[in-house]
């Protein structure tokens, strides 16, 4: 059977039903991806993503006292009576360490219930980029999958699935038959990004990506509400080296 890798702009272009055999990643840049792998990097024991506010809090009821924190946001805000929100760097480890997070977030913890048919489900972020390619790279059918903005494209999570396309293409040894929505996706960076370097630019900056991921309905969604520093956090490629794995049968994200 041919090697495929397919990009989905969105969730609901997602055929549940072709997973199967396959490794998914997650991508949901500004923010839920992001602040998944801060957290686990900070001690978390594992992250519980919950569609529902109310599903997540009768969820972390079901925790022992002291070892759970409730996190995630609706509209870009922390949700009232939560521990905390959807920015990554408040996953700390003297807040997190050995808990599990139960975690609701308006995109990508939805995403996530689309995509449990997959053999695995990886969830990805620039920040840990260059670990997902390894986990990739090989891999007869790879699906990128998009958490999206309000269910609309967003241009931060494309970004980073052309970023991913480009680089199993040119550092694996398999020669992928690609949906549309990869070719667009690697077009995309390469044009934004990749290209520029190639002839001569500087290396490219965690202030320059933010500036394009800034553009994205993601990013103006949280510069309207004051949250722009979490996109220049989301925007430090390779800050880490771990990937985070989805059991999709217990819904749990644990370190791989």
């Amino acid at each position: 059977m041919t090697p495929t890798l397919n990009v989905y702009s969105l969730p609901r272009l997602v055929d549940p039903e072709k997973l199967s055999g396959g490794v998914a990643v997650v991508i949901d840049v500004l923010r839920a991806s992001t602040t998944i792998v801060h957290a686990l990097e900070a001690g978390a024991a594992e992250i519980v993503p919950c569609l529902k506010v109310d599903e997540a809090r009768i969820v972390a009821e079901q925790f022992p006292e002291g070892t759970v924190v409730l996190g995630g946001e609706r509209k870009g805000l922390p949700i009232e009576g939560f521990d905390l929100g959807n920015s990554p760097l408040d996953y700390l480890p003297h807040i997190v360490e050995g808990k599990a997070v139960v975690f609701t977030t308006t995109n990508g913890t939805r995403a996530m219930t689309q995509v449990r048919t997959a053999d695995r489900v990886l969830i990805g972020a620039f920040v840990n980029a260059s670990a997902i390619v390894k986990e990739l790279v090989d891999q007869k059918h790879i699906h990128l999958v998009c958490s999206g903005t309000d269910g609309q494209i967003s241009q931060d999570d494309v970004l980073l699935a052309g970023m991913l396309v480009e680089r199993i293409m040119r550092e694996g040894g398999l020669l992928y038959e690609q949906n549309a929505q990869a070719i667009t996706a690697r077009e995309a960076w390469l044009h934004s990004f990749a290209l520029p370097r190639a002839l001569g630019a500087e290396p490219l900056e965690p202030e320059r990506l933010a500036a394009e991921l800034q553009k994205s309905a993601g990013g103006r969604n949280l510069v309207n509400v004051g949250l722009e520093a979490d996109i220049l956090t989301a925007s430090r490629i390779d800050q880490f080296q771990s990937v985070p794995e989805l059991d999709p049968e217990k819904l749990r994200i644990r370190l791989v």
